[in-house]
Order: C-alpha cells, then sequence, then structure tokens
C-alpha cells in the first residue's frame, strides 16, 4: 500500500503487515489535468498542478491530529498499472474502513454549520451525488467533514440524520459500518440509484466494498459489468431482493424487443424504489446463475388472478407493460396434491 508521508509530502510504499496509521481523504475530483498523479509524484511535477493544495492542506490537518500518513487516491495507485488499479479498486473499502480517519473534502460547501444556508450548501454538495462517496461514506469508523476552506464543519456522527435524509443510508449503519452487510441488498442498491460516475462502468466498481465482493476491472464492458457485479453478488448472497428492481423504461426504448428485459438490472437506478425492502429471512433456498440463466426454487402464490413468487414478487410478474425473459418450472409439493 502507497502512503503518502504528511509532513515530506512524498509517496512510500509499505507492505500489508507494516501499514502504520493513516487518514484517508474522500473528495470529488476536479477536471483530471488538475489533479496529482502518482506519475506527477515520480517526476517531480506535483506542486504544478493545482490540485497540490489538496495534499497540502489535508496533509497538515492529518498531522494536527498526530498522523503521518494519509491515503489519497490520486497519488497513491500507479493508474498506468491495471493491476494496481484493478487491486486498489478491489481494497478500496478496506482503505476507508483501516483508517483511523477519513477527511471528506466538500468542495462547494464555503459555510459553517449554524449559518443560514448551511443546510441547504451540504444538502446540495456534488459529493452526495457521486458513486464512489458511497463506500467512503459508509466505511470509515470516524468522517470529519470538511469546506471548501478546509475548515471542520463536524463528524459523521454529528450529521448522521441530517446525511439519513440525504442519502437514504440508515443512522444505524453510518454510525455504526458492521451493521452494513444486515441491509438488503435492493437497500444497498438503492443508495447509488442517484448517484453518477465518469466512467460507466465505476458504477459498478464503486459498489464492490458494499457488497463485499471482488471482480475483475474490464474497462471498455459498459453496463455488462453492472451485471457481472449482480452475477458476484448472486455466487454469496441468498438475498431475494436482488432481483426486486423496477425496469427503466427510458432505458430500453431504442432496444429492439424493448418489452422484454433480463433477470437483472442493468443500472443501479432500477433501483431507486427498493430502499424499504428488508432480507426476506435466513431459511431461503440457494440458487445459481446457470448457462441457462437463474436457478431459482420459490413457493407460488396466488392473488386476485395474477401468480406471484413470493421474495421476488416483482421479477416475475408484469411490471409497466415490461416484463423479465425466463421459463419456469413448477413441481408440485405433496401438500399442494391434497
Amino acid at each position: 500500500m502507497r502512503l503518502l508521508n504528511t509532513a515530506s509530502l512524498r509517496v512510500e510504499s509499505f507492505p500489508d503487515n507494516a501499514i502504520p496509521p493513516y487518514a484517508i481523504l474522500s473528495h470529488v475530483w476536479g477536471p483530471a489535468k488538475d489533479e496529482v498523479t502518482f506519475q506527477d509524484m515520480q517526476d517531480g511535477v506535483a506542486e504544478q498542478k493545482s490540485g497540490y493544495v489538496k495534499l497540502q492542506r489535508s496533509s497538515a490537518i492529518a498531522r494536527q491530529n498526530n498522523l503521518d500518513y494519509i491515503w489519497i487516491d490520486t497519488c497513491c495507485i500507479d493508474k498506468s498499472s491495471s493491476a494496481e488499479l484493478s487491486e486498489s479498486i478491489n481494497s478500496m473499502f478496506r482503505y476507508y474502513a483501516k483508517a483511523e480517519t477519513c477527511y471528506a473534502f466538500l468542495a462547494d460547501v464555503s459555510t459553517l454549520p449554524g449559518m443560514p444556508d448551511f443546510g441547504t450548501l451540504l444538502q446540495a454538495s456534488k459529493w452526495f451525488t457521486r458513486g464512489w462517496t458511497v463506500q467512503e461514506l459508509v466505511a470509515p469508523r470516524e468522517l470529519v467533514f470538511l469546506n471548501s476552506s478546509w475548515a471542520v464543519l463536524g463528524t459523521k456522527d454529528v450529521f448522521a440524520e441530517r446525511i439519513a435524509d440525504i442519502t437514504n443510508i440508515d443512522v444505524m449503519i453510518l454510525s455504526n459500518p458492521s451493521q452494513l452487510q444486515k441491509a438488503s441488498v435492493a437497500k444497498r442498491m438503492s443508495w447509488a440509484s442517484k448517484r453518477v460516475t465518469t466512467r460507466e462502468e465505476d458504477m459498478a466498481y464503486c459498489l464492490l466494498g458494499v457488497f463485499d465482493v471482488n471482480m475483475p476491472l474490464l474497462y471498455g464492458e459498459g453496463r455488462k459489468a453492472f451485471v457481472r457485479l449482480q452475477e458476484e453478488i448472486l455466487k454469496s448472497s441468498t438475498d431475494q431482493s436482488l432481483f426486486s428492481w423496477t425496469p427503466d423504461a427510458t432505458r430500453y426504448a431504442n432496444q429492439e424487443h424493448s418489452g422484454a428485459t433480463g433477470v437483472l438490472a442493468q443500472h443501479p437506478s432500477e433501483f431507486a424504489q427498493t430502499s424499504h425492502i428488508v432480507p426476506f429471512g435466513a431459511n431461503t433456498n440457494p440458487y445459481a446463475m446457470t448457462n441457462k440463466g437463474l436457478q431459482i426454487t420459490l413457493p407460488i402464490l396466488r392473488h386476485r388472478g395474477f401468480i406471484w413468487h413470493q421474495g421476488v414478487r416483482e421479477s416475475f410478474a408484469f411490471h409497466r407493460s415490461f416484463h423479465r425473459n425466463c421459463s419456469i418450472a413448477k413441481n408440485v409439493l405433496d401438500s399442494e396434491r391434497g
């Protein structure tokens, strides 16, 4: 792991078994040309970039808190190495979880708590709209918000209820990251439903740690990355809420056979209405994605003439003129034969 020395502002490397205590910076990237990269640090041109002030100011705050190192994504990852980039993104949640403290720099919040426009500016901050900041908000044990002048606004715990209103992330999870995996898959997906990333694939990659899964990065695959994410979740979870998404009509408007979709969502936005869903229960039959599609065992319930499949009702029911492509084989249980 590479860390920035907060005194010398030089990048140093550490083996996994000898990583010193460190702070970590969460921020919204400016134009790529302005951010300090690992290569800039190696070439000695970092100080020429306007983003160098982020290194200076965050390091100064870390030093004030007796931390000799800080991790910053722009300069601590060698992005010219696809292997290192993949390892870092798959480890990102762990980096934030193990940090002594996280500094969330809100470049578009210029005021302080107690001032008339503070609440409005905080809620409108671009930081809350980015896909990557879901895990950067949830994972750290301690998170300190800083305004555009690098003044302390307050901690995640202090603003927990306000943040919950902005993000739909439960106060319990904001205050205790160990509760994260108790939230349903659908609820966790909903947190990213209105967020954006610069690259389409990153809408999947930014959620790897939220679901505690790993997968290789394949930039260029587009929305297939989000399908792969769901397939990885399927391998380790029996939470049927993964299938409780709502097709986005605009997303399929230009596709051939636009009335049909697969069983997996194409984008987190299709989970926008699932923040209320809780896990179905521990006694769930296993299921798997095969070369024929999803293989799953579910009880079938009849209600007002429609067949609903308990636990994934919306997945196989007609919904807003869309239907999922699927074939169902029904085995009648002895108890149903009478």
